[in-house]
């Protein structure tokens, strides 16, 4: 025990620099990874408001655009807080699979 104060003593400078520089490096890598999930999320949600707004148009959305608007849906929703997504997936949902033409 002796020992360890005594290098604490005589130490305490440089690991007390050390661990402000490893708080800092955590803070720039949270703030960093925090701002790419923002980015996806961002990203993925106009994505799925453009899928919406071109199958509402047309009047019906095919299999292969429900299922890559799911996949859209499922890594938002992992992302965090979806609130006016959700009306745009059930309407986007609601819509027919082929053209009745």
């Amino acid at each position: 025990m002796e020992q360890f104060i005594d290098f604490m003593q005589h130490n305490w400078g440089w690991m007390l620099s050390f661990g402000t520089f490893l708080v800092g490096v955590v803070v720039y890598v949270y703030v960093h990874i925090r701002a790419l999930q923002k980015g996806v999320q961002a990203l993925l949600r106009a994505q799925m408001i453009q899928y919406y707004n071109h199958y509402r148009d047309k009047g019906y959305a095919p299999i292969y655009a429900r299922e890559s608007f799911e996949n859209c849906w499922i890594q938002y929703e992992k992302l965090g807080k979806n609130g006016v997504m959700q009306d745009i997936r059930a309407k986007f949902l609601a819509l027919p699979t082929h053209d009745d033409e």
